[in-house]
């Protein structure tokens, strides 16, 4: 079992810059894949960020690739997502999400373990 708690979302401007986090517990955080996803209303829940716990290789969906950064603390077991550059699309509630294959996947089917989510407005 993994528990995902996630934080650091909030409201912010147009251009401005934020930090989530996702806590992880439950098993060896190193050997699992991570991804994040958002949710906007009305929405389905779509693919943001993916890494791998056995090699760090990323991947990012075209909508955020060079603008947010995927990356882990594995002394502190916690998946981060920096956002740069945020537009107001971006607004969303944020997941983050596990699973135990080491093959990265953009499919939310893929994952077992899911946060709670975090808000992320972006106000222009």
């Amino acid at each position: 079992q993994v528990q995902l708690v996630e934080s650091g979302g909030g409201l912010i401007q147009a251009g401005g810059s934020l930090r989530l986090s996702c806590e992880a517990s439950g098993r060896t955080f190193s050997n699992v894949v991570m991804g994040w996803f958002r949710q906007a209303p009305g929405k389905e829940r779509d693919f943001v960020a993916v890494i791998r716990g056995i090699n760090n290789s990323t991947y990012y969906a075209d909508s955020v690739k060079g603008r947010f950064t995927i990356f882990r603390d594995i002394a502190k077991n916690t998946l981060y997502l920096q956002m740069n550059n945020l537009k107001p699309e971006d607004t969303a509630v944020y997941y983050c999400a596990a699973r135990t294959n080491n093959a990265a996947s953009i499919t939310q089917k893929d994952y077992a373990y899911w946060g709670q989510g975090t808000q992320v407005t972006v106000s222009s």
